[in-house]
């Protein structure tokens, strides 16, 4: 694109064309370059609106962020809506789609990225922290919903079903786990604390 004409959300598109990028060839192939060429627009263009690669792709983990924290009222709404382990099953498919999956990737993958989601206080492995958070706050309300036992260690079944999802998810090579057994895994983990359903 020749210097000089405008771009309407310049971020929006940068952020869509990395995802692209990522999904298409993986992490390793994520650079500076190869997100400008995707985007279409001029190689100086990314460096005009984040002082470096590391600082656009923090800000694109941080725009991930931003979405799994929208789906935690989501998720909280369906409280004492159909059933738990569905509930959870759909969360974890909708958490751990493509694009997250890969942006985990990549996260593993690049230490000067983590360094800079250190420094915006983003402790363990971003998403998946994030992921879990939104679990816990779900089963939690369940809890107090009494739809799960009064003594559910929410702390421990929420990063489990993360593990777990991201387990199923995370071969970037294969089709998406089925559901059947995504709510397998979910009725194994938390089935010790289920609450039958009240007449």
């Amino acid at each position: 694109m020749p210097s000089g004409v405008h771009i309407h959300n310049v971020r929006g598109q940068l952020f869509e064309a990395a995802e692209r990028v990522l999904l298409r060839d993986g992490p390793d192939a994520l650079t500076s370059r190869a997100v400008t060429e995707e985007a279409n627009c001029a190689k100086g263009v990314l460096h005009r609106h984040f002082t470096d690669f590391d600082a656009f792709l923090a800000e694109l983990v941080l725009d991930r962020v931003r979405v799994i924290e929208d789906r935690t009222t989501t998720l909280r709404a369906a409280v004492g809506t159909g059933s738990v382990v569905d509930n959870l099953a759909e969360a974890l498919r909708d958490l751990f789609g493509p694009v997250t999956v890969a942006v985990v990737a990549l996260i593993t993958f690049r230490d000067g990225l983590r360094a800079r989601l250190r420094e915006a206080g983003l402790t363990g492995i971003p998403l998946l922290m994030q992921g879990a958070a939104m679990i816990a706050a779900y089963l939690t309300a369940e809890r107090e919903a009494g739809r799960l036992a009064a003594d559910a260690d929410v702390d421990t079944l929420a990063p489990t079903l993360v593990g777990a999802g991201h387990l199923l998810f995370a071969d970037r090579s294969s089709a998406p786990p089925q559901p059947a057994a995504i709510r397998k895994m979910v009725t194994t983990v938390i089935s010790g604390t289920l609450r039958p359903p009240q007449p």
